[in-house]
């Protein structure tokens, strides 16, 4: 079923929970709590890939989480997009850190192929990326969308694939768009540069994307210096790159402190 007419028979349609069944809206009152991220953490996989920021998830994809994410992601329930963009919203607020303020924050998404864009209807990931902004932008902080990262060649869909067969796979396949870093250098001094995702699993897809990101030296991109004025290195726009995802596996959720 198309995206757009998930999203209208969401409307008028009786609905039930896509996590839990439970009559009377996409996601009932308990499945939202759980997306609030109370417990969101830093998380890592067992065996994480080289290049691999510091990574913030929300919730474990077990249950009613990976219930709801499929629903948004593979069905067309749209109507997730809020309770799922506040649990990476969350992801993001933790990834800050009791030390690190809540300075300007440029969020990342991480690209998908056309084709999987086309089969769903819709692109998942910034569709996500746009309501986790909002929700921080509500809080008072700086927070925008910036879709620098694109695929410049085709990859294997990544099901059922190990972690050494999803490195291989996506091996120099995420570029930086023309422009992109012009945007970043834009943003307000100290932003930060947060890649997002709805799951995290071999932690893959993240660590090519942030290395894409560190090609085009959007790490430490400091206004005023050499690149743009022969006078100065002027001050430091962005610090290291990290990433925040809704959700991870459940060893990589629990084995991980908050």
């Amino acid at each position: 079923m198309d995206g757009w007419w998930s999203a209208l028979a969401e409307l008028v349609l009786p609905a039930e929970c896509f996590g839990c069944g439970t009559a009377g809206a996409p996601a009932c009152g308990g499945c939202r709590e759980v997306l609030e991220g109370r417990e969101a953490r830093r998380v890592r996989p067992e065996a994480a890939p080289p290049g691999l920021p510091r990574v913030s998830a929300a919730v474990a994809y077990e249950g009613e989480v990976r219930s709801l994410l499929l629903a948004y992601k593979e069905r067309g329930a749209l109507g997730l997009a809020g309770p799922l963009g506040a649990a990476l919203a969350a992801a993001v607020r933790h990834g800050d850190g009791a030390d690190r303020g809540v300075g300007p924050v440029a969020l990342v998404p991480v690209p998908s192929a056309a084709r999987a864009v086309r089969a769903r209807g819709h692109d998942h990931v910034g569709r996500l990326a746009r309501v986790a902004a909002g929700r921080l932008r509500a809080e008072g902080r700086a927070a925008r969308v910036v879709p620098a990262l694109a695929l410049c060649r085709e990859v294997r869909d990544q099901a059922g694939l190990g972690a050494r067969e999803r490195r291989a796979n996506l091996a120099g396949a995420v570029r930086v768009r023309a422009g992109a870093v012009r945007l970043l250098r834009e943003s307000p001094d100290g932003t930060t540069v947060v890649l997002v995702d709805d799951l995290m699993t071999t932690g893959s897809t993240i660590a090519e994307a942030a290395r894409a990101l560190r090609a085009a030296d959007v790490e430490g991109v400091q206004r005023g210096d050499r690149s743009i004025r022969p006078t100065g290195a002027g001050k430091r726009i962005t610090g290291a790159v990290r990433a925040a995802v809704v959700a991870v596996s459940p060893r990589a959720f629990e084995t991980n402190p908050k």
